[in-house]
């Protein structure tokens, strides 16, 4: 317990692209009392992938790897930002880069970020999105799984990498493959809606949606009821994380499952 006038239960530090508006949108929603989230965000130079596949003649995967190496020199200095801001907590507000590389690459980069922010403070945790995603799923003792992501095939193959290494059976991923980062954010809801029914199938245990400028709070919480399954998006996984590592157990309601019952 904080003594402090606002923030007196938690100051959450959000790590986010320049380009994403996904994030912000969902963090608006949870309004806990005591607790504030506070984004920094880091540059994002390589914003159109189609244009950038037109203009070099490389094809999306390699423009897409390309884009997430110039993102990894861009968030150190995200970091220091908001480290001084004294915050209590860390949340990774982008997705890809915690499956790249599938468990090997996560532990090397969250190991990374661990890194850079004991710098300023040792005693500061951290939330990526393959770890909230990992540990809500085993909240609800999911086996089978399917994945929605905005990314193009490359960054789902890592998506998959990345479960099957930590022992989760995929049975689909649907790539909605968005030209630009800010693309991302634009996705139509009958698109979400009908990638929703393409992944699902009775032996699925659960619903993941990777990929946090793509924001699905308002319509997955719907398809639980319709589903009767848990449909977990990146978002509120990482909000949930960021909480309970605080010790904030607060549940939500409207939200979905995981807020609701874990």
């Amino acid at each position: 317990m904080h003594n402090y006038q606002i923030a007196r239960r938690a100051q959450i530090g959000v790590i986010i692209p320049s380009t994403n508006t996904g994030v912000e949108y969902d963090l608006q929603k949870f309004h806990l009392d005591g607790v504030s989230w506070h984004p920094s965000r880091f540059y994002i130079e390589l914003r159109n992938w189609a244009d950038e596949v037109e203009k070099t003649g490389n094809d999306e995967n390699q423009v897409f790897e390309r884009f997430l190496e110039i993102m990894r020199g861009e968030i150190p200095g995200s970091i220091r930002n908001i480290m001084s801001a004294k915050v209590n907590h860390v949340m990774l507000g982008m997705s890809a880069e915690t499956f790249w590389g599938g468990l090997e690459g996560n532990i090397e980069f969250e190991q990374d970020i661990r890194n850079q922010i004991a710098q300023f403070n040792p005693d500061v945790g951290l939330t990526t999105g393959a770890g909230a995603t990992k540990d809500a799923l085993n909240c609800f003792g999911a086996k089978r799984i399917s994945v929605i992501t905005p990314y193009p095939q490359v960054g789902d193959d890592n998506v998959i990498r990345f479960f099957e290494d930590i022992g989760f059976s995929v049975h689909k991923v649907k790539g909605l493959n968005r030209p630009s980062a800010t693309a991302i954010a634009e996705t139509l809801i009958e698109d979400v809606i009908e990638a929703i029914y393409d992944v699902d199938d009775d032996s699925v245990d659960a619903i993941v949606q990777c990929g946090t400028n793509l924001s699905t709070l308002d319509i997955f919480p719907v398809f639980e009821h319709i589903l009767k399954k848990p449909l977990i998006p990146i978002n509120v996984a990482t909000v949930w994380h960021a909480l309970r590592a605080m010790g904030i157990d607060d549940k939500v309601t409207g939200y979905g499952r995981l807020m609701e019952e874990f």
